[in-house]
């Protein structure tokens, strides 16, 4: 296909992550030559099947799968170095060359093992104090985004320089080891045998975080770069450029179903900030959705089903879906497409088209309901509410509409979906006020229907 050069597209998921955003980067990296991932950290997770074979990325942006594809991880990502070095270490027995085509910001704040250990306590201590989990993956990743916005972080531009590296450990140690030991009570807790090397009576020790870093800081040096400097050199040379981004909307740390979130900014509009360039290099936004719902971990969630009990739909999502976390193996909550949740979405990515991933699943459910709005304290609205209790506190208003027997795996064409797959996919696009771009009609990278390509232009 002809494609202009130097278009950039944004790819986001809208509802609460896990949407199959990673065979879409993974596909439409045919038509870019840079990708870049702008936040999050090792707890996002994409699985893409590419001939049937099974890859999962958590770190590296999927288009690492495309050979001669330029990956970038972006300054808004927290970055464990030793995940992303054990991620390249996988993928090279794989056959899969990651280091020539890897660039990683000098400005990523560190995910080290402190960040770890406080994520886990916080946890273990909220649960033995009877309070509700946030249902945070204990990767430190909530714990490293607040050192970066206390401004105490230790970033990948600090590895190059050793004695200030060790001095600022020093004073984080310092901080961090009487919140564990004062506060969340950490020499009571069990850390696990990750943490087991750095801990000593519940504290972190200076020397093995120290001496780590330092090995890791030699194999992570050639990659890294001025990321944002890069970006923008490349889309003045005429580079297609995919932002990926990781988790959902509504896990958001602004829009999303607070408190029960991400630490980062999941949407479109972060592209910008967390990979350094600016917002007019953005022209297209591709919100990635189920074509139900699905969530992981706590929080509310008003479409959603009884997904336990063999027979009901929400076991066929369940279980015809697949419906496990790449990165946790955590189950997810399955439930009925909400188009008003999707309302919210769009309002605050701005969307130029949606792809609707696992239409395939719903085969062979012989009615679908689709939430258009919900009843909230005696009163209707037609958009997600922004507060977690409110949203706790809807009554989803269906629709009903006829399902499908006919099998939709594989379909590449739109004219040759069932008609009853047709008409629900109009009827979301129809509630939501956003175009179908793209549907998914199963894992494979080649099962994808485009209606319109998100490299083209407008």
């Amino acid at each position: 296909m002809n494609m202009t050069k130097g278009r950039n597209v944004v790819v986001v998921g809208t509802q609460w992550g896990d949407e199959g955003k990673g065979k879409l980067v993974d596909w439409l990296t045919e038509s870019a030559q840079g990708v870049v991932r702008f936040q999050g950290g090792h707890n996002a997770g994409h699985t893409l099947v590419i001939n049937g074979v099974k890859t999962a990325l958590h770190l590296i942006p999927s288009g690492i799968m495309r050979e001669g594809v330029k990956c970038y991880i972006g300054n808004g990502v927290v970055l464990s170095v030793g995940k992303l070095l054990e991620e390249i270490e996988g993928l090279e027995r794989a056959g899969v060359e990651v280091r020539s085509r890897l660039r990683v910001s000098e400005a990523c704040p560190l995910i080290l093992p402190f960040h770890v250990a406080l994520d886990v306590a916080r946890e273990a201590a909220r649960e033995q104090g009877g309070s509700e989990k946030i249902g945070t993956t204990g990767r430190g990743i909530g714990p490293a985004y607040e050192d970066k916005i206390a401004r105490r972080a230790l970033r990948v531009q600090d590895l190059r320089h050793p004695e200030r590296f060790a001095a600022r450990l020093r004073e984080l140690l310092r901080l961090h080891n009487h919140v564990l030991t004062t506060f969340l009570g950490s020499r009571s807790f069990s850390f696990g045998e990750a943490l087991a090397p750095y801990m000593a009576d519940g504290e972190v020790q200076f020397e093995p975080v120290y001496e780590e870093a330092m090995r890791q800081a030699q194999a992570l040096a050639p990659m890294i770069a001025d990321v944002s400097r890069e970006l923008n050199d490349a889309h003045l040379q005429g580079a297609n450029l995919l932002f990926e981004g990781a988790q959902g909307t509504l896990l958001d740390v602004d829009h999303g179903t607070y408190p029960y979130v991400t630490s980062s900014n999941c949407v479109a509009g972060n592209a910008a900030a967390g990979a350094g360039v600016g917002p007019g290099m953005l022209h297209y936004v591709l919100g990635i959705t189920k074509a139900y719902c699905t969530r992981v971990g706590g929080g509310p969630f008003p479409t959603e089903l009884d997904w336990q009990t063999p027979g009901t739909p929400g076991y066929h999502m369940a279980t015809v879906g697949a419906e496990k976390g790449t990165t946790t193996g955590r189950s997810r909550r399955c439930g009925w497409f909400d188009a008003a949740l999707l309302k919210r979405s769009a309002q605050v990515n701005g969307l130029s088209g949606l792809c609707i991933t696992k239409l395939d699943v719903l085969d062979g459910l012989s009615e679908l309901k689709l939430c258009v709005g919900y009843e909230l304290d005696g009163q209707t609205t037609d958009i997600l509410p922004l507060g977690a209790d409110e949203i706790a506190r809807c009554t989803p208003i269906y629709e009903t509409l006829d399902g499908w027997s006919e099998s939709t795996v594989g379909v590449t064409r739109l004219e040759d979906l069932p008609v009853n797959a047709r008409l629900y996919l109009q009827r979301i696009a129809h509630a939501t006020g956003v175009p179908i771009h793209i549907v998914s009609t199963s894992p494979d990278r080649d099962h994808t229907i485009m209606v319109r390509h998100p490299f083209l232009p407008d």
